[in-house]
């Protein structure tokens, strides 16, 4: 090269900008997952705080004086009266808000809207967007999901279990799909924000302490299946149908195996699934969560499978967790504490399922596709972070309801009659927001060649299949005398 030649500029191929380094102490006041964590802990902490203030002076008294007589406590939040949804109606809908011969439900329902939107806007307003525009769309968002609950409580509904999680959805749908999202409602479109909050509330009904109810066999069915389902299903997407969106194909392999639209949600932000992929995955689960809450009960009766193994099988299969409730309690009260606890036992898995996944993605996919090896603490940042709000709150309320005098009555009872309410209402909002963002132009390219729903189907077979061998092994087999024993006392 001459010694006056310029020297000639490396090609853009051969550049390798690095990433700035993310501040966690930055994102934990700007980011919508810190702020999920924030938002549900301190519903839970004014939750908690509340009700124990509030205990009678002589607690511990009345407390032993119960457990001397053999008799259970009845203790009740001084929230509970302020806080409620609608009711259940017959041929008026105008009862589940006004009941005939009881308290109406407006001010408890304005309640929890006034709490939603101040609690929300707090995190709008620190993440730099518009409260006002927030708070008008979140008015709209909030009466469509009071017709999603309307909706549910009709008791002709009632009695077939189709829950609020889907009139929301198909509520959103019909409207996004017809004349269009209104511009004023998208600002409080929060999908994530919403299902985020509420599933760190969530962490707080998930106690360790259910481990101890049906030990290792509950173990075994939730914890050994659903990691064999999960790396099955993926591999199947990937290796026999060739799925071309493998985000897609991950997510819809969590939503399946681990328990529906929680897994999905925690998955799709380790894998930087998109906005489109999430909202189609919840649409199959839902889908088929509702035929099988209706089919399940009714198979296990026909085969003459005893109630507590039909539980253990539906506790490990069926996604949505009240849809476990509602199907074990076709079959019984053994079905019903059996199929519960299984899917709480499952639902711890959803955090090391984030973790797992976001390990793997960046690791494997990631570097694959790029031939760039990440950084390490490009794991930590990709981790739902929400995530640890849900791990901590399970926690805490696992040890206070161990190691704190009553707290085997006060953590259910608050969970139930304040937190609870909360976390139904935010699931609600995400359902109505997912179906006012969600265009059905936009999913049927998931539907070319019908690989997500031959994903799907084989992986819930599969899921079926090993859960109900695990089940048996655990229930009928190896550990049959010590649960007889647990529930003939």
């Amino acid at each position: 090269m001459p010694e006056n030649a310029p020297t000639p500029e490396p090609e853009q191929s051969d550049i390798v900008v690095a990433a700035p380094r993310r501040s966690t102490w930055s994102e934990m006041k700007t980011a919508e997952d810190w702020w999920a964590i924030w938002t549900g802990g301190g519903i839970l902490l004014i939750c908690f705080l509340a009700f124990y203030l509030t205990l009678p002076d002589n607690f511990s008294e009345q407390l032993a004086e119960a457990k001397t007589a053999g008799e259970k406590l009845s203790v009740h939040s001084p929230l509970k009266p302020w806080l409620s949804k609608p009711g259940s109606w017959s041929n008026n809908p105008i009862d589940s808000i006004f009941p005939p011969e009881k308290k109406d439900l407006i001010l408890p329902i304005c309640a929890v809207f006034l709490i939603s939107l101040a609690a929300f806007s707090i995190g709008i307003k620190v993440m730099g967007q518009s409260v006002s525009k927030f708070a008008v769309g979140f008015l709209g968002v909030f009466l469509l999901a009071t017709l999603a609950y309307i909706l549910t409580g009709q008791v002709v509904v009632k009695h077939y279990n189709l829950e609020y999680a889907l009139w929301a959805l198909m509520i959103g749908l019909v409207i996004s799909n017809t004349i269009g999202t209104p511009n004023w409602l998208k600002p409080a479109l929060k999908t994530e924000f919403y299902i985020k909050t509420g599933l760190v509330i969530m962490g707080a009904s998930v106690l360790f302490s259910r481990l101890l109810v049906l030990g290792l066999p509950g173990i075994y069915v939730a914890w050994v299946v659903t990691p064999i389902v999960l790396i099955s299903t993926y591999a199947f997407g990937q290796k026999i149908l060739k799925m071309e969106s493998r985000s897609l194909n991950m997510v819809i392999s969590a939503d399946m195996s681990v328990c529906g639209v929680s897994a999905a949600i925690a998955t799709a932000a380790a894998c930087k699934a998109k906005k489109e992929e999430l909202s189609f995955a919840i649409g199959l689960s839902l889908s088929f969560t509702v035929i099988m809450m209706i089919a399940m009960p009714a198979v296990i009766k026909m085969l003459g499978i005893g109630p507590i193994l039909g539980g253990a099988w539906m506790g490990g299969t069926i996604d949505a967790t009240g849809a476990v409730a509602a199907s074990g309690a076709m079959l019984g009260p053994e079905a019903e504490q059996v199929a519960i606890t299984i899917k709480m036992i499952q639902n711890i898995l959803i955090g090391v399922t984030a973790f797992g996944v976001a390990v793997f993605w960046v690791s494997c996919v990631e570097t694959k596709e790029t031939n760039i090896k990440p950084d390490a603490w490009e794991i930590w940042y990709r981790f739902p972070k929400f995530v640890l709000g849900f791990i901590i709150a399970s926690g805490i309320f696992s040890l206070l309801y161990v190691f704190m005098e009553g707290g085997e009555i006060i953590v259910p009872t608050m969970v139930k009659e304040s937190s609870a309410v909360f976390r139904g209402w935010f699931f609600c909002l995400a359902f109505i927001s997912i179906g006012l963002e969600t265009n059905f132009r936009e999913l049927t390219k998931f539907l070319k060649g019908g690989k997500p729903l031959i994903l799907y189907v084989c992986g819930q077979s599969l899921n079926l299949l090993l859960t109900l061998l695990m089940a048996w092994l655990m229930f009928s087999v190896f550990y049959k005398d010590v649960v007889s024993d647990m529930f003939n006392k």
